[in-house]
């Protein structure tokens, strides 16, 4: 199934290919924490930015394998590039529009990533 996303502007458009009933993190790291990230990783190829790369500003720290992408004008993180699956994209459940969405919600360790990142890399792998 194709959802459509944005951030609140809706300078940031995209479409991800997902199931139906979206498999969604939540993490309890300080950034995912701080902004109320919740995570849908998935392969590039499932991934479509159909507007407003030229809106877009990255914010890196720690290791800076993870780039987080903002939109400059309302600040939205709609997705980014994940340090656990950085051949992948991790999606903002929150910014996706789809009426009616269906979300499961594991919760993972992101305050211990050191000893639990490598559980997630198998989530940008095609299938």
């Amino acid at each position: 199934m194709i959802h459509q996303g944005s951030c609140h502007c809706q300078s940031v458009v995209f479409e991800v290919e997902a199931p139906e009933t979206i498999e969604a993190v939540y993490c309890n790291c300080s950034i995912c924490t701080k902004s109320g990230y919740l995570h849908l990783i998935v392969p590039l190829s499932k991934f479509k930015l159909k507007q407003g790369s030229d809106m877009l500003i990255t914010y890196t720290f720690n290791t800076g394998v993870a780039k987080h992408t903002f939109c400059k004008i309302c600040g939205i993180k709609p997705f980014y590039t994940p340090r656990s699956n950085p051949d992948g994209v991790d999606i903002n459940v929150h910014c996706l529009d789809t009426s009616g969405l269906s979300v499961v919600i594991t919760e993972f360790d992101g305050a211990h990533w050191e000893q639990h990142g490598h559980t997630l890399s198998h989530l940008s792998k095609e299938q």
